[in-house]
């Protein structure tokens, strides 16, 4: 504590003239900060420029050995006779607030209306403009301007004497008063800082008389009796809330895990794959339904990017998701109930496979008439006709599409759609989903390719799967997809001597399923890369192949290397070749008046109520992305049917838990759980199902549920403080004591919970 009276100068005499006539004695002056802002410095500078006009000054610090960011305060007291009161202050006839963040009670305890106040904040006055109507209030950006002058360090900003200027402003010295000051306790550096607080301070006149109550109520002036040390038999709760020493607030949230956002079905993989540890399958199956219409399908022939995205991989391999999901569907017998639509819409989907099942699915979901128009004898597309039984059987597919028509879905099958077909549909729906995949296969143009023998592969898949196909001597598949691999293992199935499969990348480049490509390799088929077939030699039917060999050169747009095909061949002898090198977009069926963009019928500048879903509007190729793509365009077709807006809102930045923010040791290393297969001697004439899945659903313990909490009580562990508590549902943190130190948020083994800045709605 100091306390000090000085001699006026020529300067002094000219600030003396210039003190505001406002300013009543004594005066008293209370000042909150944070440990390392230099809140005690800023309170003898004040003390120093009041000293200047002759006057007597008391300055103090109120601190112990708080850390760095603690709550701070600091007391000068201005008088015309000599200071005798050594108590600190308690009625602040000016208050200066160092980190809005302190804003609450304690800060503003004894505050009567008409005082000043000066408020380091980016924010707006207009902000404070309400609760601060009985004051004379001053907001600078001194933390601003202290760090654009380099006044601290980039983490620790040092803004006192910025913070100094502003008040000179805010009673009306001249900014010259404050040279002599800065001079003498060496902070003539900081000057130009305080200069500019000085000019952009932005000040706010009191708008109401007030009542004169003191903002923080009735001080205590009274204690009660200290108790012998015998006598403390209970503990007495803490008076000190320490929760205004924090700028931050620890809160639980959902962050989105990898596995989530990479799934192109759009599904809830943390939310089943919990529900199914904690509550079984279905329960599982209740919320895997909401997005999923084909979980029996997709547990079998999904490419799963969500397996690939699995934050598990950085430690002991990713979680078989794909397989959790067939184990849901194939041990629960659940469906959903369609829902009561306000209004109901009748709606016509062009084409039953994946992408039009899922939009049916979704549309029937939300109460609406839905008819589905397929062109072929049944529904499923190439779910029926280019999959082969030994990966999706019959009775699979079947039971997804009983939960899916139960929904009151019509299906008129054999019913092909064109251009008359589409203008009657567009006439008497209130909507139409176009979902009608590829048509036309994709073909080599390379000379013989019209030699017999040479069949597109999935002719051959449709023929193989009704027990139409058998095959003999040596085929060649040409492709690298699953339809490429389904070629090549249901040709051993059918009865070919030998299969190869030629592929003008490396393995690495193949888009199979990488599991489905290993099944083909173990079974027997031969992978012959980097190769590009130039020729087909054969009189009448073909016998052999022209190979050139390919070099990769650099990465195309989708990250593959490009093939470059040298002159370098060899040929191939075989009887038999299917192509499977992808399939063309035909769009015949729209009246030439027509047009597809952006997903949507348009004629002319008018757009139609008329959607494209699954291969036909994006042409990602997959199961899964069909679904997706299905669910998402029926959701527009009625946003827009509704008039309301359905865009998905973009994953805000720092949502994705990353594998640095998951803690690997708070789990015990467990390898994952394998597919079963069924290994057979001889797989020709064999159309049994190969992969048997998961024998128990013990692989769901293997999941993080990362950015989701599962109430492990890691937080309420390590809390130093002990301010968490469990809660109905979660847990509670005790926001009046606790003191943002994070332990919690670094201990969170899954990120189910993260540090805040506190608002001013938080902490006023």
């Amino acid at each position: 504590m100091s306390q000090k009276k000085t001699e006026p100068s020529s300067l002094t005499e000219t600030a003396r003239t210039e003190l505001p006539s406002d300013i009543s004695f004594p005066l008293e002056i209370r000042l909150h900060g944070r440990g390392g802002q230099g809140g005690v410095t800023c309170a003898k500078l004040i003390a120093a420029i009041y000293a200047q006009t002759g006057l007597n000054v008391q300055t103090f610090g109120d601190y112990g050995a708080e850390r760095s960011g603690a709550p701070v305060r600091a007391f000068t007291r201005v008088d015309r006779e000599p200071i005798k009161n050594r108590n600190k202050v308690y009625r602040p006839d000016h208050l200066l607030v160092l980190d809005a963040a302190l804003l609450g009670p304690q800060v503003l305890d004894g505050v009567a209306a008409g005082a000043v106040i000066l408020l380091n904040s980016a924010d707006p006055a207009e902000r404070y403009a309400e609760q601060f109507a009985a004051y004379r209030i001053g907001i600078i950006d001194a933390t601003g301007i202290a760090r654009k002058h380099g006044i601290g360090t980039s983490t620790v900003v040092i803004i006192n004497t910025t913070l100094v200027g502003a008040y000179a402003k805010l009673l009306g010295l001249p900014f010259e008063v404050l040279a002599d000051a800065y001079a003498k306790m060496g902070l003539s550096d900081d000057l130009e800082a305080a200069r500019e607080a000085y000019l952009k301070v932005r000040i706010r006149q009191p708008s109401s008389a007030g009542t004169g109550i003191a903002v923080g109520g009735d001080l205590q002036t009274s204690l009660p009796p200290v108790k012998p040390q015998t006598a403390h038999s209970e503990d007495i709760v803490t008076s000190l809330k320490t929760g205004n020493w924090s700028t931050q607030l620890p809160g639980y949230e959902d962050f989105v895990a990898p596995c989530n956002h990479a799934c192109p079905a759009g599904n809830d993989v943390v939310g089943f794959i919990q529900a199914l540890k904690t509550s079984g399958p279905d329960a599982a199956a209740q919320i895997l339904l909401k997005t999923q219409a084909l979980p029996s399908v997709c547990g079998r022939v999904c490419p799963a990017p969500c397996m690939y995205e699995c934050n598990r991989n950085q430690m002991d391999g990713a979680v078989n998701i794909r397989s959790l999901e067939r184990w849901i569907s194939d041990h629960s017998a659940i469906r959903l109930t369609a829902q009561k639509a306000d209004k109901v819409h009748t709606l016509a989907v062009v084409g039953g496979g994946p992408a039009g099942l899922s939009a049916a699915y979704q549309l029937a979901l939300r109460g609406h008439e839905v008819t589905l128009f397929e062109k072929n004898e049944k529904l499923g597309g190439v779910l029926r006709y280019g999959i082969p039984v030994y990966r999706l059987p019959e009775d699979v597919l079947e039971r997804d599409l009983e939960r899916i028509l139960s929904l009151g879905i019509r299906s008129q099958c054999e019913h092909p759609v064109d251009k008359a077909e589409m203008k009657r549909l567009q006439r008497e729906f209130d909507a139409v989903i176009v979902s009608k995949g590829f048509s036309d296969a994709m073909t080599l143009t390379a000379a013989g390719e019209s030699l017999d023998g040479i069949e597109q592969g999935l002719d051959f898949l449709a023929r193989s799967r009704e027990g139409g196909s058998t095959l003999s001597g040596d085929l060649v598949v040409i492709g690298g997809g699953n339809t490429a691999i389904d070629c090549a293992r249901s040709a051993l199935r059918s009865g070919a001597s030998s299969v190869k499969l030629v592929y003008r990348r490396s393995r690495a480049e193949m888009p199979a399923i990488a599991e489905e490509i290993d099944d083909a390799i173990r079974e027997g088929v031969k992978l012959l890369p980097l190769r590009q077939p130039v020729a087909f030699r054969g009189v009448g039917c073909v016998a052999g192949i022209v190979l050139a060999e390919v070099e990769l050169a650099e990465a195309d747009a989708d990250g593959r290397r490009r093939p470059l095909v040298t002159e370098r061949t060899t040929e191939l002898n075989c009887s038999r070749v299917l192509l499977a090198l992808g399939q063309e977009n035909d769009m015949g069926l729209l009246p030439e008046a027509w047009q597809m963009r952006e997903a949507r019928a348009w004629s002319a500048d008018k757009p139609l109520n008329i959607w494209f879903a699954g291969d036909c509007s994006t042409a990602d190729g997959t199961v899964t992305h069909a679904i997706g793509n299905g669910r998402l365009t029926a959701l527009a077709a009625l946003a827009s049917l509704d008039g309301t807006d359905t865009e998905a809102l973009p994953l805000r930045p720092g949502a994705l838990v990353a594998p640095a923010q998951v803690r690997f040791s708070h789990f015990p290393i467990l390898a994952p759980h394998q597919d079963r297969h069924k290994v057979l001697e001889n797989y020709r004439h064999s159309f049994e199902e190969v992969n048997l899945g998961l024998s128990t659903q013990e692989e769901a313990e293997r999941c993080f549920s990362c950015g989701r909490c599962t109430q492990c009580d890691t937080c309420l562990v390590y809390c130093p403080e002990g301010v968490i508590s469990r809660s109905e549902g979660g847990y509670r943190i005790d926001e009046e004591y606790c003191k943002g130190c994070g332990i919690c948020v670094a201990e969170c083994p899954r990120r189910a919970i993260d540090l805040n800045d506190k608002g001013l709605s938080d902490v006023c």
